[in-house]
This record gives C-alpha cells, structure tokens and sequence, in this order.
C-alpha cells in the first residue's frame, strides 16, 4: 500500500511539473503579445519577410518627394542583432538633400506608449541615420526623432503639412555600427533615449491623435534597422 501511494505521489509531481512547464511557455507566448497591464505589443524583426519585400502592411512614402522614392526592403545582413535580416533603405534613387524617406505601417494605433528600433547608419554625403516616426496621419504629419553621425546630434521634430520644425536636440558623438533608439510617449510629454541613455524630454502637442508608426531618414542617408517594438499603453 506504501509503495501504491508512493508512486501516486510521484505522478502527481511529475504532472505538476509539466504543467509548470506548460505553464511558462504559455506565459512566454503571451508576453509577445502583452506585458504587464495588458499593454499591446507588436514587433518586428523581419526574419519572416522575403528578402526584397517589405512587412505585411507597411508602405513606402516621402514628404517633399523630388524624383522616384527611396527603396526600402528587408535583406540579408550578418551584422543584424538578431537573426540575419533587417529593414534597409537601401538605395535613395534620387539627389534631393530635403526629401524625407519614410517606410510605415498604420495597422498600429499608436497614441502612447513606446517605440524602439536597432539602427546602423552605413552611408550619406549629405545626411546619415535616421530614426523613429509616431503617431503619423500622413507622409507630411508626424513625429520623429533622428540620430544624426554626421552632424552628431540627436534631436525630435514635428513635420506638420510638410514642414519639419525642431522641439529639441542634444549633442551625441557614438561610433559606428548598430545602435538602439527609443522613444516613449504619454500625452505631450516626450523622452527619446539613444543606447538606454535619456538625452531629450519635453512636451509638445502638435499631434494629440493616435498615428501610425515607422522609420526615417533624410535625403541620401542609407540605414539599416531591426527589432522594431511598439508597446501600446492605450
């Protein structure tokens, strides 16, 4: 009788421990989805894209377009900082030194929360870099805020009917290769951070209504990007 209730004993332990297995890979699942206070979250990091395409809902614009627009599409890249594709601009196919190049999707309602992005500047004469685009309403109205090796500064505009006006700027020097951008919003207040350091925070409130969210740059700036995450607080 020991030895039945013995090993009844040990085959609910061993459930319990699958189940907790079960369990942690279920919460693992889910925290791709949601984080604590059931926060949204979506993210991208292109390794499910043929090489060439673009994600599924994401569009290729410019504001102040001059000539074709740049070629966005997702590549094969070994420096990538997880898996081996990023999100590249990879050709401008034009010589404007104002045109913006925007690569967005408006399948993401974004009003506040947060926004980070993996960026590797590669090349640009008379610009370089780029960043994060949020709560667009269209190529001429939004948010974004650039990191800029050339000129080294990083600095948050708002771009409304077309015109690109400065809230703040800061002075950054970094080094090449794969930095990390990110931004979070809550009302007008603002905070962008460039590799987990805060350099601007404000307030603002040009844009009060959700948008849709994306990536910039400037001109001839090529970059690479990857590990797109936007978090939803509302």
């Amino acid at each position: 009788m020991k030895s039945f209730c013995k090993i009844v004993v040990s085959l609910l332990l061993m459930s319990a421990a699958f189940l907790a297995i079960a369990m942690v890979g279920w919460q693992t699942d889910s925290l791709a989805k949601e984080e604590a206070g059931a926060k949204k979250v979506f993210f991208w990091d292109f390794e499910k894209v043929d090489v060439g395409a673009l994600p599924p809902g994401w569009k290729v614009e410019a504001t102040g377009q001059y000539g074709p627009l740049a070629t966005w599409q997702v590549q094969l890249d070994p420096s990538a900082p997880s898996g081996k594709k990023v999100l590249a601009l990879s050709s401008t196919n034009h010589h404007s030194g104002s045109t913006f190049n925007l690569c967005w999707t408006d399948m993401v309602p974004f009003v506040d929360g947060s926004i980070s992005v993996a960026l590797r500047p590669i090349s640009g004469r008379i610009d370089r870099g780029g960043g994060i685009m949020w709560r667009v309403q269209d190529k001429d109205n939004y948010y974004v805020a650039r990191f800029n090796p050339l000129e080294d500064n990083f600095r948050i505009y708002y771009v409304k009917n077309g015109h690109r006006m400065m809230i703040n700027s800061a002075r950054v020097r970094l080094g090449p290769g794969w930095h990390t951008m990110k931004i979070v919003q809550r009302g007008d207040e603002y905070k962008c951070f460039l590799d987990g350091k805060l350099y601007l925070e404000g307030r603002d409130s040009h844009f009060e209504k959700e948008g849709g969210v994306g990536l910039w740059t400037k001109a001839d700036a090529v970059t690479s990007f990857d590990n797109f995450k936007v978090v939803l607080e509302r």
